[in-house]
């Protein structure tokens, strides 16, 4: 199982991290993901056909923005 550690730009609200929580967890090979407010920041397990680029543009698509960290 592979991490990836994301800095979500954005998010104000709990609204705003489960839509960011939904949109990684809709991504293919995603286990688990936590999403952190006060941190703002998304922490992903998953397989390794997922890339960070996968991952990044569903946070983006979601309509915040990500950089891994």
């Amino acid at each position: 199982m592979d991490q990836t550690n994301l800095r979500v730009a954005g998010m104000s609200c709990e609204g705003c991290v489960n839509a960011v929580r939904n949109a990684l967890t809709g991504v293919a090979g995603v286990r688990d993901v936590t999403v952190s407010l006060d941190e703002k920041s998304a922490r992903v397990l998953h397989d390794g056909s997922t890339t960070t680029a996968d991952l990044l543009q569903a946070v983006e698509s979601a309509g915040y923005s990500a950089e891994q960290t």
